[in-house]
């Protein structure tokens, strides 16, 4: 006998449903492959802008281990030191969650405000570790966070897309 389900049950989660986060996350860190001929780094950090889109706008699509696994895969992308993706995002997942606990309800300003936070806390402590303090960089990498803030709009609406809620779309 074959179970009808009702209008408002829930649908199981399939693989590719539980998996997509993290692919689209790992495809973000992969996209800094891209052979680009720059005489700066101004190229925003995609991985990190998708796992914040995913964390912001579905928390529950990537659970609190994940950013362990995807900053090692970011790390063995991007060339920066083995570990600080790792530590930096993790960081910024305990930072979002300890506003999940203060504030009830955030509107899309606030989500973007809190990404903007995350983004340059691991631009700038990214920096502070991968490269000596005598080097200057400190324009291009202002501006490197300023282009990453103003990504991260289309970084939730991808996520939003790829998560199939046409109605928050």
């Amino acid at each position: 006998m074959r179970q009808v389900r009702g209008p408002f049950d829930e649908a199981p989660d399939s693989t590719a449903t539980r998996l997509l986060p993290a692919i689209s996350v790992l495809i973000g860190s992969a996209l800094t492959l891209w052979p680009i001929i720059a005489s700066v780094q101004i190229l925003p950090p995609f991985g990190l802008l998708m796992l914040l889109g995913w964390r912001l706008t579905r928390t529950e699509s990537l659970r609190v281990w994940a950013p362990l696994p995807l900053g090692l895969f970011d790390d063995l992308v991007s060339g920066q030191p083995l570990g600080s993706a790792m530590v930096l995002w993790t960081l910024c997942f305990f930072m979002i969650d300890l506003i999940d606990q203060r504030v009830v309800y955030r509107d899309f300003w606030q989500d973007w405000l809190i990404a903007g936070g995350a983004i340059g806390f691991c631009l700038i402590l990214g920096r502070l570790v991968a490269s000596p303090l005598a080097a200057h960089v400190d324009t291009v990498l202002l501006l490197q966070v300023a282009i990453s803030v103003l990504l991260f709009p289309l970084a939730a609406r991808l996520c939003v897309l790829l998560a199939g809620d046409e109605e928050e779309a």
